[in-house]
């Protein structure tokens, strides 16, 4: 008689739960606590010296400030503008077939990027003792009266950027496929028309950041402006420092209105910058609201999440 084989199966025993440890980031905790310490430090420093930060909120809106402020600002604005539209015609120049236009635009981009922009301005302050008279033929005074501290401010700010701007531009240009121009060339389009309706368009992709970078850039670079005489915030942060005593507190307020216009246009520049990345790139990247309410979620942690496989 044969032995009767037991076929019932076996109990089906669950698999164990697998329990993930997260790294531990030592190096993150000793890096916190030397920047904490850091900051303490500086600001027991701070706190101890000479500093009269009860001024600096009277001040902070006085009449002459805000007037500097704006006065930064709209020269910012308009050195700006000129470098921006010199700088395209001189990106165009400099990738023209013409060598006289490419050479000249070569010309300009390595003087007024050469000298310092403060050269540039005390030489457009002092024309005057150069060419005393400006005569245009239906135009004549002298040229002290027509170089102004506003001029003399934009035409520094403005030509040096746009020898900047011209790069950037080019590169922008540059970055098109060259089967772009050659699919607008064969639908009957023109240079120039190709140029605006079919390169310029997609360049900006390219152009649009470090133009924003530039403009900030401006925004700082206008307190140059001061050494020719123009109103604007560090020159008036000056005068009032100099009838109120207040020397490094002003500094402070005009540190402050700094910050508050670079922030303003950052964002300004970010958004800009997120609308033209629409056409490269599937998932946009977060908007600074978005990435704070993440930063608040994981406030506090200072481990990575790992991502259970």
């Amino acid at each position: 008689m044969t032995d009767m084989v037991d076929k019932t199966p076996a109990p089906s025993v669950p698999p164990e739960q697998i329990k993930a440890i997260p790294v531990r980031h030592y190096g993150r905790w000793v890096s916190g606590v030397v920047v904490i310490v850091l900051v303490v430090l500086i600001g027991i420093a701070f706190s101890n010296a000479k500093i009269n930060y009860n001024v600096i909120p009277d001040y902070l809106f006085d009449p002459d400030i805000v007037s500097g402020a704006w006065t930064t600002l709209y020269i910012s604005v308009l050195a700006m503008v000129l470098g921006v539209v010199l700088g395209v015609i001189l990106a165009v120049m400099r990738l023209s077939s013409n060598p006289v236009t490419s050479t000249v635009s070569w010309f300009y981009i390595w003087f007024f990027r050469g000298t310092p922009v403060l050269v540039q301005l005390l030489l457009w302050y002092n024309i005057a003792l150069v060419f005393p008279i400006l005569n245009l033929g239906f135009y004549k005074d002298e040229m002290n009266q027509v170089m102004t501290p506003v001029l003399t401010a934009l035409l520094g700010l403005g030509l040096n950027e746009a020898a900047y701007m011209s790069e950037i531009v080019r590169a922008g240009i540059q970055s098109v496929d060259e089967g772009q121009t050659e699919a607008s060339h064969a639908l009957g389009m023109t240079q120039g028309q190709t140029l605006r309706r079919v390169i310029l368009p997609q360049a900006m992709r390219v152009i649009i950041p470090p133009t924003g970078n530039e403009f900030i850039n401006m925004l700082k670079t206008s307190s140059l402006a001061y050494a020719v005489q123009l109103p604007e915030l560090i020159k008036k942060a000056n005068d009032v420092s100099s009838a109120s005593l207040a020397v490094v507190e002003m500094y402070f307020v005009a540190c402050i209105w700094y910050l508050f216009l670079t922030t303003i246009f950052s964002i300004v520049q970010y958004y800009i910058e997120r609308r033209y990345a629409r056409g490269s790139s599937r998932n946009l990247p977060p908007t600074p609201l978005q990435r704070l309410r993440k930063n608040l979620a994981q406030w506090g942690s200072f481990r990575r999440p790992e991502v259970a496989r």
